[in-house]
């Protein structure tokens, strides 16, 4: 505290303690704090660090043989699986064609009602009809549902309560998917 004082009294030594405080809170400041590496936009390619780009150089200069016994060493020491390789030509489409009619064709049992829109002019009635048919659901509850369009309204049902969910909200000016 008395070194203070006697610092601001004398206004020479006060400037000279400022430009060194000043000089060492830069030095510190920029020391403890990393260099932010600011993203790339989508769609572009970002800075490389110097490691990065070295490899890369590298690896375009390899000729084919020594790609595919970079790529040998590099599935064994980190244990990657063979990929799995494509056919070229028309003989895949033609078995997963096969595949697909050999298989039972599947029936949905379960449907998901979706609330997708609604007519501004019938939103009070929406409310009151989502309402009714949500029991556990008070009136502000039903505001905020049917103000989050789009929103699903009842999941993994049957098609009939699905048609009949449709029907009640199509009625109020709603529009429904049923997926």
């Amino acid at each position: 505290m008395n070194t203070l004082r006697s610092i601001v009294q004398n206004k020479v030594s006060f400037r000279q303690f400022h430009s060194c405080f000043r000089y060492c809170q830069g030095e510190v400041a920029t020391a403890a704090i990393p260099k932010l590496i600011i993203p790339a936009p989508e769609g572009t390619d970002g800075p490389l660090s110097p490691k990065i780009e070295k490899l890369v150089q590298d690896i375009t200069a390899l000729n084919l043989i020594e790609v595919a016994q970079l790529s040998d060493v590099l599935k064994k020491r980190l244990n990657l699986p063979d990929a799995p390789v494509m056919a070229f030509g028309s003989a895949a489409p033609k078995a997963q064609e096969e595949e697909e009619a050999a298989s039972p064709q599947r029936v949905q049992t379960s449907f998901t009602v979706k609330l997708v829109k609604f007519d501004e002019k019938q939103k009070v009635a929406l409310i009151k009809e989502i309402k009714t048919l949500m029991p556990n659901m008070n009136l502000v509850q039903a505001k905020k549902f049917v103000e989050s369009v789009p929103t699903i309204v009842k999941a993994d049902i049957s098609k009939e309560e699905a048609e009949k969910l449709k029907e009640a909200i199509t009625k109020v000016g709603g529009e429904i998917e049923i997926a």
